[in-house]
């Protein structure tokens, strides 16, 4: 059995029981079969009906739905609800886009070999889609690596996270209220072997993972020959900070982007590089903030910064700030554990290049301040990472901000805005060491639909 509990408490919310390699089987079989009998696959309009009825449902159960994702997840109330709004929204999107998977005609007659003849390109579903989620947004992950495959008219089977499947588990129950038929969104309550066994199966035609960077590239390694895969993985993300920014938007920006659910977001603030004429203010200004944010209850509507996932994770996070103290980092707020589940928020000046707070994902409420007295110096620290997903830089010279965006390695810079900003139409995802494929819901919709060419050949032509 699983036992899901709430991560600010630790107490049990429920017990699910765990399917093993047979059940799973039998999902594949499920899913696989309704692939290859054309017959029962769903017609664009059906698709964009069951979807538009998704969203209706989703909207009167608001509370519900926030409440299910804050005790299982421990983001913070006001946080999750506005993940079920987003997650909304997202179903919305996925049916609007539906209209936009199309081909388009491919000239002839240019040379004399292709003469009369006519050429379209359509685009038709991939295939079973199997997907790995993450923990930190159980609804809206979900969407993401669901909808967008209903969307696009492919099988699904989704495994959540272990910590947090009951998010998963009603929005499925969902669809089928919105109609969507029998084993078409399938979810895998499953332990590792069992998952290995589902992802790396010939008769998946594309997986999609969220999740840390050791799983998702050994489960890559495994995949049959022929599927195709978009892995999320986190980043390190960093922010150049100039002597001109705005110091009113900066500090707010920065605060919620390095505390926002606990530093636990893929690509939230953890170094700054701040200029060395501002930087000793940027930190203790954010500090002062950081020092008044409430921590506690995620279903406490006053909480602004909830728990960790697990208490390993409260472990793992005060040993690497430990070891960077050690090493004589400043603390200029927080540095220890609230409790089992909670850590406060922290702010570090200046932790050496090598220290784990330097160099790998935190995932927790951490942010670390840097100075620099030379901005490419300071981007080629920022780079000289493997991990590349989204950066920022806050200035108000515009020459300054395009030559950064242009000089930052990642997959998208966000000008006087925090790193971990997102809208779910936007193309997201890593590169290098932090993932492979791009996210959004247009953009996975697309990657789940693959290219057919069709040329006529006739006399008339």
């Amino acid at each position: 059995m699983l036992k899901v509990v709430s991560p600010y408490n630790q107490q049990l919310i429920k017990e699910l029981p765990l399917i093993g390699k047979e059940h799973v089987e039998k999902q594949l079989q499920t899913a696989y079969a309704l692939f290859q009998n054309q017959s029962k696959w769903l017609p664009a309009y059906q698709r964009i009906e069951i979807l538009e009825k998704t969203a209706e449902i989703m909207s009167g159960k608001i509370e519900e739905l926030t409440k299910i994702a804050a005790e299982e997840g421990g983001k913070p109330y006001v946080d999750s609800k506005v993940e079920v709004l987003r997650a909304i929204n997202g179903v919305k999107l996925a049916a609007e886009h539906i209209a936009q998977l199309k081909g388009e005609q491919i000239p002839m007659g240019i040379t004399k070999a292709s003469e009369n003849r006519m050429a379209f390109v359509s685009r038709e579903p991939i295939g079973v889609v199997v997907s790995v989620s993450a923990f930190n947004h159980p609804l809206n992950l979900t969407i993401h690596q669901t909808v967008t495959a209903i969307a696009a008219g492919c099988p699904v089977i989704i495994k959540p996270a272990s910590t947090t499947p009951l998010s998963c588990l009603n929005f499925i129950e969902i669809l089928k209220q919105a109609g969507l038929p029998e084993g078409w969104c399938q979810a895998s309550i499953c332990d590792r072997e069992a998952a290995t066994y589902l992802v790396t199966d010939k008769r998946v035609n594309y997986f999609s993972f969220i999740g840390s960077a050791a799983v998702g590239w050994k489960l890559k390694s495994q995949l049959s020959p022929g599927t195709r895969c978009a892995l999320e993985h986190g980043g390190v993300a960093p922010v150049i900070v100039e002597k001109d920014a705005d110091l009113a938007e900066l500090i707010p920006s920065l605060l919620k982007g390095g505390f926002y659910h606990a530093g636990q977001v893929c690509v939230s603030v953890q170094r700054v590089f701040v200029h060395e004429s501002i930087y000793e203010t940027v930190a203790y200004q954010l500090a002062d903030l950081a020092k008044k944010l409430v921590v506690g209850n995620p279903l406490d509507e006053k909480t602004e910064v909830g728990p960790l996932i697990t208490p390993s994770e409260v472990t793992r996070v005060e040993e690497w700030v430990n070891e960077a103290i050690a090493k004589g980092t400043k603390v200029l707020c927080g540095g220890k554990r609230i409790s089992e589940t909670c850590f406060e928020p922290t702010v570090l000046l200046n932790p050496p290049l090598d220290a784990k707070v330097s160099t790998h994902e935190i995932f927790g409420p951490v942010v670390c301040i840097y100075s620099y007295k030379d901005r490419e110096k300071a981007i080629e620290i920022a780079n000289s990472l493997d991990v590349h997903f989204q950066a920022a830089v806050f200035t108000k010279n515009i020459d300054i901000a395009l030559d950064t965006v242009k000089k930052l390695n990642a997959t998208a810079v966000m000008v006087n805005d925090h790193t971990a900003f997102r809208v779910d139409w936007m193309p997201f995802g890593g590169r290098d060491s932090s993932g492979i494929g791009m996210g959004g819901i247009p953009y996975s919709m697309h990657e789940m639909t693959r290219e057919k060419l069709m040329v006529i050949k006739s006399k008339v032509l």
